[in-house]
């Protein structure tokens, strides 16, 4: 699956990481691909953030055991959680969610412009996943749940930055 072209050729790219919460999912995935993105020498040319489809953590640390999972593996913390708004399908080049209640939330709140068309599966990147790859939820259950997690982004961020780095590079 291709990735939708830019909305402003001119202008970064912008990807959107959506969760439940904003606070273990999205984050993580926002740091870890940040993370990538900086490797492959593409930071410059895309912007990520991160939401939830639930208001009830806004203005929420990310989960202890989110950052935890974060600092052991090398990648930077710090994240104030939001709920993701309409509005963001204008100047979102992709919308991705972690699971598939996410998915059909954001496909219901997009306009009829074509933005359901920009909302994909985070973990539909990663090679090999088979049909609605999920991302699950680590919140309700111990440590290793977002250490499992964390790897699944990972390798998701990796085939997320192959694509993008096609997509963008001109040289």
């Amino acid at each position: 699956m291709s990735l939708p072209e830019p909305r402003d050729p001119a202008g970064p790219y912008r990807v959107c990481v959506v969760c439940l919460g904003n606070i273990c999912r999205s984050p993580m995935a926002e740091k870890i691909l940040v993370a990538h993105l900086e490797r492959a020498g593409i930071a410059d040319a895309v912007r990520v953030d991160s939401a939830g489809t639930g208001d009830w953590h806004v203005g929420a640390d990310m989960d202890p055991r989110a950052a935890a999972a974060l600092r052991t593996h090398g990648y930077p913390g710090g994240h104030v959680a939001r709920r993701f708004d309409q509005e963001w399908f204008a100047e979102r080049d992709l919308v991705l969610a972690m699971d598939v209640d996410n998915l059909d939330d954001l496909r219901g709140l997009a306009p009829d412009d074509g933005a359901a068309a920009r909302v994909r599966l985070f973990r539909s990147f990663a090679p090999g996943v088979g049909p609605n790859p999920e991302v699950p939820d680590p919140y309700y259950g111990g440590d290793d749940g977002f250490t499992t997690v964390l790897n699944m982004i990972e390798f998701a961020a990796k085939g997320l930055t192959v694509d993008l780095v096609a997509l963008l590079r001109t040289d």
